[in-house]
């Protein structure tokens, strides 16, 4: 009797080889289950901060269009329908006006151009289309508030964002025009799973 009973015993003092590896099979499962989620979390966060600045270069080039009277060769239609394309990169050569440029955004340090050498500078470089060659402005935006501007003929590494543009004519009604802005990421940037994009439309007359 007393050797039955200590054998119950010993056999509930332990866990079975099933019971561990149920435990494991659990353990793994939460393990990859937040690592899955840190990397999903990982990848919004960064699509977020980029589709964040595509707004704001969408809403700043749209402010630049926008200043032009509206016979301004910028802005004009002269068609009568629309001009620019958010599919292709689309250039004028009559005016020479370009319908497309690119972004690039970076933190200066130590430069010439740059006014706090050791605050550092937010630098934006916009291409411009200018006497049959791109030409690439660069804005450094310094931490006590100053601006200063350089061009140069050669285009900065790593070219960011990629703007495209349309003027319609007539759009939504008669006797306005639309203008539609169009930002993605370069194909040097990869954003999972796809590649941000944003898009800004605005009317005027």
């Amino acid at each position: 009797m007393s050797k039955s009973r200590s054998r119950r015993q010993a056999g509930h003092g332990g866990f079975t080889i099933l019971e561990v590896l149920v435990a494991i099979f659990i353990l793994t499962v939460g393990v990859v289950s937040v690592g899955a989620l840190a990397g999903s979390m990982m990848t919004t966060g960064s699509r977020s901060k980029y589709l964040s600045l595509e707004a704001s270069l969408a809403s700043e080039k749209l402010e630049d269009l926008n200043r032009w009277p509206p016979d301004a060769p910028q802005v004009a239609v002269p068609s009568g329908t629309s001009v620019g394309s958010l599919t292709s990169d689309s250039l004028d050569t009559t005016t020479g006006i370009a319908y497309y440029d690119d972004v690039n955004i970076n933190f200066a340090n130590a430069t010439t151009d740059c006014p706090s050498s050791t605050g550092g500078c937010f630098a934006e470089t916009v291409t411009t289309y200018s006497g049959g060659s791109n030409q690439y402005i660069t804005t450094y935006h310094s931490p006590d508030g100053t601006i200063t501007n350089a061009t140069s003929t050669t285009a900065p590494t790593n070219m960011t964002f990629h703007r495209r543009w349309v003027i319609e004519a007539n759009a939504p009604v008669a006797g306005v025009r639309r203008l539609t802005v169009l930002v993605t990421l370069n194909s040097n940037v990869n954003v999972q799973p796809n590649n941000a994009t944003f898009q800004m439309s605005v009317v005027r007359p």
